[in-house]
């Protein structure tokens, strides 16, 4: 039998709680180590699961294969940093780091030191998007729109960045995923604070079609939706309830005259937990295993997404100035 593969685990709220969850259900991991700056949750989760709390980078991480970052955004940089010293397979939540700069950084020292980095895009491992590309793939109709809505109310746990990095992050690399590469973007959005809570964006990509992506933290409404448009087919999805329906236009000549119906399918999405397939596809990165799903994002296309999101923040900002 094979040796489980040893991961520390860094940050342990309530996302970090979750990922924890997953790891001590696989059977070819453990998790070695737990890190978190709250020493008090750190030494509770340590007893309840029987796990070692890290306590020197040196000797504790040179024996992990990997090592997972949920910790807030404003502190992945440094996270990446110390623990690249010792693990070459890293996971960090997304994004990559909280700006521009500092993800670029990163992107330098992965190819420096021949890294294995994976950014948490979720949503690429929900099964609704996996059905959604797969029907895409099979009918070869190109994507003449998506429309992409994600809301949230304001979450205590995230203060450290605005609703682009937050929410609609996700969004830009499902829009890059699909669409491809960026050619102009437009974008609005409503600054409170110094802080942009409501922001709309539209993409348009170097192969003509459009991504427009909308993403609140002001309402409580709780929406993940995204709407295709293809020339002979609009694909409508719930990502939250897992639900995916296909209207298929058809053409019927009656007379002279011609009337368009269309026909709805309904897609029964089936599939694992998300972050479940997510820490699965790491795990596989971690003995050198390719993606099942030849996706996996790593941090070149977290610095893609992040490209498209500090375009939208400065375009926001701006006009936010002048007003």
């Amino acid at each position: 039998m094979d040796k489980p593969v040893r991961i520390a685990l860094f940050g342990i709220g309530k996302m970090g709680q979750n990922h924890l969850r997953i790891l001590s259900m696989l059977k070819d991991v453990e998790v070695a180590f737990l890190y978190d700056v709250n020493e008090e949750l750190c030494a509770d989760l340590s007893k309840k699961f029987g796990i070692k709390i890290l306590e020197n980078l040196d000797s504790d991480l040179k024996s992990c294969d990997g090592a997972i970052i949920v910790t807030p955004t404003f502190t992945h940089f440094d996270y990446i940093n110390k623990v690249s010293d010792y693990v070459k397979n890293i996971f960090v939540e997304k994004p990559l780091t909280n700006t521009l700069e500092s993800t670029q950084v990163i992107v330098d020292l992965a190819k420096d030191k021949n890294l294995n980095i994976q950014v948490g895009f979720i949503e690429r491992y929900n099964p609704a998007v996996i059905t959604l590309k797969t029907i895409l793939a099979s009918s070869k109709q190109n994507i003449i729109n998506i429309d992409f809505i994600r809301t949230n109310k304001m979450s205590s746990r995230i203060t450290d960045v605005d609703v682009v990095i937050d929410l609609m992050i996700h969004d830009i690399d499902l829009a890059l995923s699909f669409n491809g590469d960026v050619r102009d973007i437009y974008a609005h959005g409503v600054v409170i604070d110094g802080m942009i809570e409501y922001a709309r964006a539209c993409i348009i990509h170097t192969n003509g079609s459009f991504s427009n992506i909308v993403a609140s933290r002001i309402t409580e409404k709780r929406l993940r939706q995204i709407s295709i448009t293809t020339h002979n087919e609009y694909i409508d999805c719930n990502l939250l309830r897992k639900e995916v329906f296909v209207d298929k236009q058809s053409v019927e000549q009656r007379l002279d005259n011609v009337s368009i119906s269309a026909n709805t399918e309904t897609i029964e999405v089936r599939g694992q937990e998300s972050l479940l397939s997510e820490l699965i596809d790491f795990v596989k990165m971690c003995k050198n295993i390719p993606s099942s799903t030849n996706n996996r994002p790593n941090q070149n296309d977290g610095m893609k997404a992040m490209q498209v999101a500090h375009k939208i923040q400065d375009i926001i900002h701006s006009a936010h100035k002048l007003s």
